[in-house]
């Protein structure tokens, strides 16, 4: 199998990502959220949100994508931590997606080793993220690269998520 090369999303790979994330969504999620949620998430949508987003250029965040053999096959996106209740110099994980046909061939471990490393150059003393409560399988992910949830839970899940999250901690220092 190719090798995973990891690096910072382009306007040219908003149209690969946003198929990413929808069908990240729909295989991640189907039985965890309602079937008609996922079956309107649209990627040309998604793709005009993503286009958006990067040429707002938010301040610190982060889009990285991995590429095997050419092809652009995840997506992670991270920058300061958003909770009211954590330290400003903390930081989040906001996303991290795999095509599906990638699952466990190390798009995901590409991607979130080189958030992790990152955000530790960048002197961020912990990384958080949020986790459907239901995933077990991107539980189990997160797990074995010592993210533990540290209490925190959405307390009103919204309507197009009726089940509540989970925010996971590592300590990056």
């Amino acid at each position: 199998m190719p090798e995973v090369r990891v690096r910072e999303m382009t306007d040219a790979d908003c149209a690969s990502v946003a198929e990413i994330r929808v069908l990240g969504w729909r295989n991640a999620y189907a039985g965890l959220m309602p079937q008609a949620f996922l079956d309107g998430l649209d990627v040309a949508e998604n793709e005009q949100e993503l286009r958006e987003r990067l040429a707002e250029g938010r301040a610190g965040t982060v889009d990285l994508i991995a590429e095997r053999g050419g092809r652009t096959v995840g997506w992670a996106c991270f920058g300061p931590a958003r909770d009211n209740d954590v330290p400003p110099d903390e930081a989040e994980l906001y996303a991290l997606y795999a095509h599906p046909e990638q699952y466990s061939t190390g798009i995901g471990r590409a991607l979130l080793l080189e958030c992790m490393a990152r955000c530790k150059t960048a002197g961020h003393p912990r990384l958080r993220l949020w986790v459907v409560e239901g995933n077990t399988r991107a539980r189990r992910f997160y797990e074995r690269f010592d993210f533990t949830p540290d209490g925190a839970i959405t307390p009103q899940p919204p309507e197009d998520a009726p089940t509540p999250e989970l925010r996971y901690t590592h300590a990056l220092t």
